[in-house]
C-alpha cells in the first residue's frame, strides 16, 4: 500500500495537493517541516510545536549521533518519546555535513570520517551505519548517505559525487530492507538525488532512483550558493522525471518565495532553518515583507509585528515590547519571534494547499509575491 496519495494537481503548473501517511499519522502536503537538528526546534518547546499545529519536523542523524548519541536516544524510547512529539519525524543522514564540514572530514568509497566539531573525536559513517543509526533514533522517514558537491564545481566533480551517491544509495537501500522489518516495517525510505545544476546529471540521478526501492525522494544539492534561477531550472528537470505517485522532498529551502516556487515545480515537502534562524537575528516576516525588529524605528511602535497576522505573539505584544526584548538580549525574544515566523510560514503552506484545492494557485502566488516583495 502506498504511503502517499495525490489528491489534486494544478492545471497550469506542477503544484499538487497530497496526503502522506507515516507511522505517526497523516501529513497534508505541500508541507513545511521546521528543523529540530538535535531534537529541538531552537527556542521552542514541544508544547509550542503543538500549539502551532506542526505535524512534521526534521532532525539530523549525524548531529544526534554526536550528542546525545543514538544509544541514549534509543534508551529513552526513540526520538519521539525523548521529545514527547506525536507527529512525524524525518531524519537527514548527514550528507549535507559532508559539504558544510568539508574541513573536518575525509571521504572514501566506504563512507565518511568526521572529526567532531564538538571535541575532535573521530566518527565514521557508512551507508549501512546511517540506516542503523536512524533505526535507533526511531524516526519515521529515513534518508540515504549522499555526497553533496560544492557550488560552483566542474561537471566532472558533480559526476563523481553523483556516482558515489548512487553507489551509497544502493547500499543504504539494501540496509533499509534488512533493518526496517525489525521495526515492524513502519518506516519510510527517501533516498537522496544529487547532480548539482547539470540537467543531464539530474536526469541520471532520477533514472537511478527509479531502480532503487524507495517510498519517496529527497532532492539534495540546492541552496549551496547558486542563483535561484538556476535552482528552478534544475528542479524543474528533476521533478518532471521523478515518479508522479511518490512524494518529493526538497531539502533546505524555506524562504516565502522559495515555498511558492518549489511547490509550483511539483515539490511536496520542504525543510529549512531559515525562518527560525532569522528570528534569532531579529528578522521578522510580515505580509508586506521583512522587518528587523531591533531597528530604532520600532522602539515606540505600539502596533503588532504584522497587523494581518493572527498568531499569539501578534495578538498580544507590540513591536515596541519585542524591540525592547531583543535589544536587551532577553531570551524571550527568541521564542516569541520564532513562534511568529513559523506561524507565518505555516500560514503560507495552508494558503498554498487551499489555492491548489480551489484551482487558484498561480493567482494566489502572484498576489502573495506582489505584496510580500513590495518591502
Amino acid at each position: 500500500m502506498s504511503c502517499f496519495e495525490v489528491l489534486k494537481t494544478a492545471e497550469d503548473c506542477a503544484a499538487r495537493l497530497g496526503r502522506l501517511t507515516t507511522g505517526h499519522g497523516v501529513v497534508e502536503t505541500p508541507v513545511f517541516q521546521p528543523v529540530a537538528t538535535i531534537g529541538s526546534v531552537k527556542a521552542l518547546s514541544t508544547e509550542d510545536l503543538e500549539m502551532l499545529g506542526i505535524r512534521a519536523i526534521l532532525a539530523n542523524a549525524y548531529h544526534l549521533c554526536l550528542r546525545p548519541g543514538a544509544d541514549i536516544v534509543e534508551h529513552c524510547g526513540g526520538l519521539h518519546a525523548m521529545m514527547d512529539f506525536k507527529g512525524s519525524i524525518l531524519t537527514d543522514s548527514g550528507g549535507f555535513q559532508i559539504f558544510s564540514l568539508s574541513k573536518l572530514r575525509s571521504l572514501s568509497e566506504e563512507g565518511v570520517t568526521f572529526s567532531s566539531h564538538l571535541d575532535g573525536s573521530k566518527h565514521t559513517i557508512t551507508p549501512e551505519t546511517i540506516i542503523a543509526i536512524q533505526g535507533r533514533l526511531g524516526s519515521d522517514i529515513w534518508t540515504s548517505l549522499d555526497e553533496c558537491p560544492p557550488f560552483p564545481c566542474t561537471e566532472q566533480t558533480a559526476t563523481n559525487a553523483l556516482e558515489r551517491t548512487a553507489r551509497w544509495t544502493e547500499r543504504s537501500a539494501k540496509a533499509f530492507e534488512e533493518e526496517n522489518p525489525r521495526h515492524g516495517g513502519k518506516h519510510l525510505f527517501f533516498p537522496i538525488v544529487q547532480g548539482s545544476l547539470f540537467p543531464q546529471l539530474r536526469r541520471r540521478a532520477c533514472e537511478h532512483i527509479a531502480r532503487v526501492r524507495h517510498d519517496g525522494v529527497s532532492i539534495g544539492g540546492f541552496s549551496v550558493g547558486e542563483v535561484k534561477e538556476r535552482t528552478w531550472e534544475s528542479l524543474a528537470v528533476t521533478t518532471e522525471i521523478l515518479d508522479k505517485n511518490k512524494p518529493r522532498y526538497l531539502m533546505g529551502m524555506g524562504a516565502p518565495e522559495d515555498l511558492w516556487n518549489a511547490v509550483m515545480y511539483g515539490v511536496d515537502m520542504l525543510d529549512c532553518v531559515w525562518p527560525t534562524r532569522i528570528a534569532r537575528n531579529g528578522v521578522v516576516m510580515t505580509a508586506s515583507g521583512r522587518i528587523n525588529i531591533k531597528n530604532a524605528q520600532f522602539r515606540r511602535d505600539t502596533a503588532p509585528l504584522d497587523p494581518d497576522c493572527a498568531c499569539p505573539v501578534c495578538r498580544r505584544y507590540t513591536r515596541a515590547y519585542l524591540c525592547h526584548l531583543f535589544r536587551s538580549k532577553e531570551l524571550l525574544s527568541f521564542r516569541l519571534l520564532t513562534i511568529h515566523n513559523l506561524f507565518f510560514t505555516l500560514g503560507i503552506m495552508a494558503r498554498i494547499r487551499d489555492s491548489i484545492a480551489a484551482g487558484t494557485f498561480l493567482k494566489e502566488r502572484a498576489a502573495f509575491l506582489e505584496k510580500y516583495g513590495g518591502n
